[in-house]
């Protein structure tokens, strides 16, 4: 893969300075998929930096799991359950990203005889089960009888990797399908999550990619730190690597700036909206199944429920609210007065002349030029049932052991209160999930079962 190893590292890593990447960020990604030994459906992530990945497969895998099996014992799978579990999730992720299916699909896996056996420890906390490898002809799932690493170590180093790597294309949905499949011991094995980031970009398209980042020069993966990137995770969750989260695009100074186009899969929520540094739109706030990715400052996890009711087709009132916010792209709550017909007329609501003229002077009786959102809404769309639930069952995942009650990667249960409105009576914590989770539920409540609250970190 010597052709396209210069153009997928400066996009995945940057242009590090002349000491290249650091070591020890680089064997933070060199992990496998690979799940809890005490939680079945638990992918763990053994140091910081590969949530980018681990934690979008972990949404689209609970999604299937929770919403695609026939079984109520969710939380119980055989390793042969896991084995078609995990391929069907990742081959979900890579057709997402396929701009042209007539391009067909790139797998990269390692080159034959290629495996990095030689100076490689093995991850002892991980699990009894064989951690394995795959070259290009192995096609059997079947793993090799001796024990594969699951992390490569420092001194194989980041140009070793990049130099044994092959890519290999597949032309179909189905030959993508049992390749995946036939290729479970390699994304279980050591670097499977960045063979199977690699794979994600080279289908999606290099430049595909440089066209939707809104900073070609930020790197997916940053080089100090080791985290991922908003567009790393939006690639993973929607196929689109773009910078925001927001509906829509924006233009802003001339510039358009991209963001979400349609409803996600599954959300994403992060604690930099409490703090007013951003402002996650609709599409990933109401998904298509009740799981959402929770961001940190530095880490991301998984909030999720079976509840199907809270994510039901999106109510008049939703659609009103973000269509509104559309035209305010600073977030200031109103709209200048001039652009309240053209609000209308993308809601097919009545917009004659003298029709809207009577709502400015209804919104707007102080005559100050503005129509703020609430009275907005409450003039179209009053009283709207919601449809949700006052209390319903929730589970909390969290990839990294030492965030875990034990150090044991295990999902935190619990029951979340929706209430309609503030009530210091019913006041429970005030963590970082909670505060995660007021962006889109302002008045909600948490009960966990454990003696302390899941951590956002």
């Amino acid at each position: 893969m010597s052709d396209l190893s210069k153009d997928v590292v400066e996009l995945v890593w940057g242009r590090p300075a002349s000491g290249g990447v650091s070591t020890s960020i680089f064997r933070r990604w060199t992990q496998g998929f690979v799940f809890s030994a005490n939680e079945h459906t638990a992918l763990e992530q053994f140091e910081g930096g590969p949530c980018a990945v681990i934690v979008p497969v972990q949404a689209f895998l609970l999604k299937n799991i929770l919403f695609g099996r026939e079984s109520s014992s969710w939380r119980q799978m055989s390793e042969e359950e896991q084995k078609v579990a995990l391929c069907s999730t990742l081959s979900e992720i890579l057709e997402s990203a396929c701009a042209s299916p007539s391009t067909g699909f790139c797998l990269v896996t390692w080159a034959k005889g290629q495996n990095p056996h030689s100076s490689i420890h093995t991850k002892a906390q991980t699990q009894s089960h064989s951690q394995t490898q795959d070259t290009p002809e192995a096609e059997s799932s079947q793993p090799p009888q001796e024990e594969q690493p699951t992390t490569l170590a420092a001194e194989d180093g980041f140009d070793r990797f990049h130099s044994v790597l092959h890519k290999r294309t597949v032309t179909s949905v189905s030959g993508l399908r049992e390749e995946v499949l036939s290729l479970y011991h390699t994304w279980r094995g050591c670097c499977g999550v960045l063979l199977f980031l690699y794979s994600v970009i080279l289908t999606k398209g290099i430049e595909n990619i440089r066209n939707e980042i809104q900073d070609t020069m930020e790197p997916l993966i940053d080089p100090v730190h080791g985290h991922g990137s908003q567009s790393l995770v939006n690639l993973l969750v929607t196929g689109h690597a773009v910078s925001n989260v927001w509906d829509g695009d924006r233009e802003c100074s001339g510039m358009k700036l991209h963001g979400i186009n349609k409803q996600a899969s599954v959300g994403f929520l992060t604690l930099m909206e409490s703090l007013r540094y951003c402002k996650v739109g609709a599409f990933f706030k109401s998904p298509k199944f009740p799981i959402w990715i929770l961001g940190s400052e530095t880490h991301l996890s998984v909030f999720f429920t079976k509840e199907m009711s809270l994510v039901g087709p999106e109510p008049p009132s939703e659609q009103a609210r973000r269509i509104f916010q559309s035209f305010d792209p600073e977030d200031n709550g109103f709209i200048p007065e001039s652009l309240l017909e053209d609000v209308m007329k993308a809601l097919d609501l009545v917009s004659e002349p003298e029709y809207v003229s009577l709502v400015k002077s209804k919104l707007d009786p102080e005559s100050l030029g503005i129509i703020l959102l609430g009275p907005f809404l409450l003039e179209f769309f009053p009283d709207q049932d919601s449809g949700i639930p006052d209390s319903f069952p929730i589970y909390h995942y969290n990839g990294l052991k030492q965030s875990n009650h034990n150090e044991r990667v295990e999902y935190v249960e619990g029951t979340a209160f929706v209430l309609g409105f503030e009530d210091p009576m019913v006041r429970t914590d005030d963590t970082p999930v909670k505060r995660c989770l007021q962006t889109k539920w302002p008045y909600i409540e948490l009960l966990w079962t454990t003696d302390r609250s899941p951590s956002l970190n």
